[in-house]
């Protein structure tokens, strides 16, 4: 159990990661832009890949009546998400040095997992709100309106993984190096429970093994 719970102690250390480095990664390339424009979606904040790729996308969304990409302290999930991050390191660790010292079993490794598992979902549901907003909730008053061919205002949001191709633009979403960090931390205590579970479960054959001796 000890070697269990040293894995569980390591694993929620991988979420400092989210604060060095972004959790996602949107880029957006055309023709009249040689070098792509691109976002860094950190949970604290959004950041353009080159020096003045969110002015320049900014300045690409006036026209089509999009909204101006959101500052730190415009949006509660940047408030958020830092504390909760810390909040389940911390639990984590914590949860690790009781089970290192007995005081509890592999359930509670599975339980955080499960927990960090759910904050993920409802954190993803939530990205995906807001680039709904962000795609559709565009400006009446736009100087350029383009329909789609029922007549429909054309949308603008970006996929929330993977390729779409927007008028001229290829755009693809994709998790960058602070999601695969929390990916392999979250592992670690998947791993981390079933070698408790493993344990346990072998602890109590020898004890079994000791009851039929005696």
């Amino acid at each position: 159990m000890k070697n269990a719970s040293l894995i569980m102690i390591i694993g929620p250390l991988f979420l400092l990661g989210l604060f060095a480095f972004p959790l996602w990664n949107i880029m957006l390339g055309a023709p009249q832009y040689p070098d792509p424009l691109g976002m860094n979606i950190h949970i604290s904040g959004i950041e353009g890949v080159s020096e003045f790729d969110l002015q320049n996308i900014d300045g690409l969304n006036h026209y089509i009546g999009m909204k101006t990409i959101p500052k730190s302290g415009e949006m509660w999930e940047f408030d958020v998400f830092p504390k909760v991050i810390i909040g389940m390191m911390v639990l984590g660790v914590l949860i690790g040095l009781l089970g290192f010292f007995g005081k509890v079993d592999f359930k509670w490794f599975l339980g955080w997992f499960v927990l960090m598992s759910v904050l993920g979902v409802l954190g993803m549901y939530d990205f995906n709100e807001w680039l709904t907003d962000y795609g559709s909730n565009l400006d009446p008053h736009a100087i350029i309106k383009v329909v789609n061919e029922d007549g429909t205002p054309m949308t603008y949001k970006p996929p929330l993984l993977g390729y779409q191709k927007m008028l001229n633009f290829d755009v693809t979403s994709l998790p960058s190096v602070g999601a695969y960090m929390m990916f392999i931390g979250m592992s670690l205590t998947l791993v981390a429970s079933y070698m408790g579970w493993k344990s346990k479960g072998t602890k109590v054959k020898q004890q079994s093994k000791k009851a039929v001796a005696a």
